[in-house]
């Protein structure tokens, strides 16, 4: 099962980055630290694009070539950029203004809503193990909020709570739009290209509600942890695409795997960020991981 064994390398490499988007967004403006991540991403694949363009042989049968696609595929792709960066923009604002060991486990439900997702939009069907996996992520939730409480975030009323919650149901959405689309088109064409379109979208995101506002705003700084976060993302994305391109994988073990991401982020937050109430997210964190156990066992049985 190669493409599960990618899954696992792909839910470390997001741990990572995870942890250099916190970093980098500790005391600064977040329109600026994602737009730059959209344009490292870019430049990352810019180079495959054009070789594939002008000298096709060089990469072609490669894992790394591009192939030319009409409008009838950009057009699902620019969906794919609308959809990811709208989760994204959601999620760092949220990020910059909670702790990451809050982050991580509500980020780690996301492999339920795509269970949930591929219940209502693929008519797949979920055992008694799929379903213990749930109720436990669900589970572990509502304790999460009683942990933040104690850092003064109440779930209920707290907005950034609510932009990570929605970054996680468009990560969600994305997961599942990402096997369609990787069952017929490819990946490289896909992942080069939304994040060329991210680019331009950020660019006139950055132009409308950043640059006018920027001295009434966070002062943006450079750290040098930015580009980590599109090096990082990118070779996740790179392998996650690479998985689901695969006949038999299976998009709810896959997302649940990247979801083990959290375990990074988690102990990140605790070594290094140095959060609070510690020993309450274990348990959360816990709850999360045998949850996604359950959803494992029902997947594969």
């Amino acid at each position: 099962m190669m493409w599960l064994v990618l899954a696992f390398c792909s839910a470390v490499l997001l741990g990572f980055y995870d942890v250099f988007k916190k970093k980098s967004l500790t005391n600064n403006a977040v329109l600026p630290v994602l737009g730059l991540n959209t344009l490292f991403s870019s430049l990352i694949f810019l180079p495959f694009i054009l070789v594939s363009s002008c000298w096709p042989s060089a990469l072609e049968g490669s894992l790394f070539y591009v192939p030319q696609v009409g409008w009838e595929v950009h057009k699902f792709i620019l969906l794919k950029s609308i959809i990811v960066l709208s989760s994204w923009m959601l999620g760092y604002f949220g990020m910059k203004h909670l702790p990451l060991t809050i982050v991580g486990p509500i980020n780690a439900t996301r492999p339920v809503m795509v269970l949930v997702g591929a219940l209502l939009v693929f008519g797949e069907r979920l055992n008694l193990y799929q379903w213990v996996g749930v109720l436990l992520a669900v589970a572990s939730f509502f304790l999460l909020s009683r942990s933040g409480k104690k850092e003064g975030i109440d779930f209920k009323h707290d907005k950034w709570i609510w932009f990570i919650v929605l970054a996680a149901v468009l990560g969600a959405v994305s997961g599942l739009y990402d096997k369609y689309l990787m069952g017929r088109f490819s990946n490289m064409a896909v992942q080069s290209w939304y994040n060329i379109y991210q680019l331009f979208i950020m660019g006139g995101v950055l132009l409308v509600l950043w640059w006018p506002k920027r001295k009434a705003s966070t002062p943006f700084r450079w750290d040098k942890c930015i580009p980590l976060i599109s090096l990082f993302l990118s070779a996740a994305d790179f392998v996650y695409f690479y998985a689901l391109s695969m006949d038999d994988s299976m998009i709810s073990i896959v997302s649940m795997v990247r979801r083990g991401s959290v375990v990074v982020s988690f102990l990140f937050g605790a070594l290094i960020f140095r959060e609070k109430n510690l020993k309450s997210k274990v348990v959360d964190l816990l709850l999360v991981l045998l949850g996604m156990f359950f959803l494992y066992l029902g997947s594969v049985r």
